[in-house]
């Protein structure tokens, strides 16, 4: 299945998953598939139509691209976020990492930027991690993942909530061997389901596989309660309806489609 209704399939089925195995976020997830170390994808429909609906959620919320930072900088970074609540925020980038210029319609090691040229280049394993600390409650955060999992290994995001505790949040994006999905790109977005899940900071952490791999992240997006419209997110019950009326018309164009070749 192609075009516009594979696509919408794919987002209600991610955000079907997300509502229905995680109490605690709502979470957005699209993928597109590659198997280039040296050509980036050209188009990333699913991954844009994930991003689509997650900042369809929200409202002024900024976002991070690292296009401010010269290539080779090391954490700790100060993010702004841009265009965050009218202005900036103040946060931070520590762990292991650097920003890393990649020319477009190029890719490094299956590596590039989405928009621009700036990406945070990252080995997320074990004690190497890297996390953001925001300074204060957030309820959002979204981002672009770039030739992740190529190697076997499987992303994690450990958010630190504001009332206690750790939530952790796998990120379903396919999980490869020997590169064999170098240059994918994936959008993961999660917005708290309530003031019980607010977090202050977070963590990503990468399941090793059987090689170390180093990735990329771009387009990170923030946003704070009061910047979640809730009314645009649809209940369980509307996405179940939603993903049916979609599998109903792509069973009725098929079975049209059937019937015009036979006649």
């Amino acid at each position: 299945m192609k075009g516009p209704l594979a696509i919408a399939l794919i987002a209600a089925g991610a955000m079907l998953a997300g509502t229905s195995a995680q109490a605690a976020f709502i979470t957005y997830f699209g993928e597109d598939l590659n198997n280039s170390a040296t050509v980036p994808l050209s188009e990333t429909p699913n991954s844009d139509a994930a991003e689509s609906a997650f900042l369809g959620s929200l409202s002024g919320v900024g976002t991070e691209d690292f296009e401010g930072f010269a290539t080779g900088t090391t954490a700790p970074l100060n993010l702004t976020f841009p265009g965050f609540g009218g202005g900036t925020l103040d946060a931070t980038l520590t762990g292991d990492g650097r920003i890393k210029t990649v020319s477009e319609g190029s890719a490094f090691f299956g590596r590039y930027s989405v928009s621009g040229t700036n990406t945070w280049r990252a080995d997320a394993t074990g004690d190497d991690g890297f996390g953001v600390d925001f300074g204060q409650d957030i309820a959002a955060f979204g981002f672009y993942g770039i030739d992740i999992g190529d190697f076997g290994g499987q992303l994690l995001i450990n958010f630190n909530l504001s009332s206690g505790g750790v939530h952790q949040e796998t990120v379903p994006h396919t999980v490869g061997s020997g590169g064999s999905t170098d240059g994918s790109v994936f959008y993961f977005g999660a917005i708290a389901s309530s003031e019980d899940f607010l977090f202050t900071s977070l963590d990503f952490d990468l399941v090793e596989g059987p090689q170390t791999d180093i990735f990329s992240f771009d387009n990170m997006t923030i946003g704070e309660l009061e910047q979640v419209e809730r009314e645009p997110v649809p209940a369980p019950g509307t996405l179940v309806l939603f993903a049916s009326g979609l599998l109903v018309a792509g069973s009725m164009l098929w079975r049209r489609k059937q019937s015009d070749s036979g006649s």
